[in-house]
């Protein structure tokens, strides 16, 4: 029991390893203007989801409504960035 799930351990770090390769290899074909893209894309992308977290926290009416407006202005600048 113990090797079946030692080997599994091993084939998903070798999974994991062989995918940051990849992706490492398309960031580097990518343009400089294209990985500055992807990198605004991924920073709006976190910063929607922990402002989806907040909205979820929120209790105050005011609190509430800022976090609306921000969680529009982020999805409208994803959209035109994909």
């Amino acid at each position: 029991m113990a090797r079946g799930w030692e080997s599994k351990s091993v084939e998903s770090q070798v999974e994991e390893r062989e995918a940051r390769r990849a992706e490492q290899q398309d960031a580097r074909a990518l343009t400089p203007e294209e990985r500055e893209r992807r990198a605004r894309l991924d920073s709006l992308r976190l910063s929607r989801a922990r402002t989806l977290e907040q909205l979820e926290r929120a209790t105050t009416p005011a609190h509430r409504a800022m976090l609306k407006r921000t969680l529009l202005a982020l999805e409208r600048d994803i959209a035109e960035l994909e």
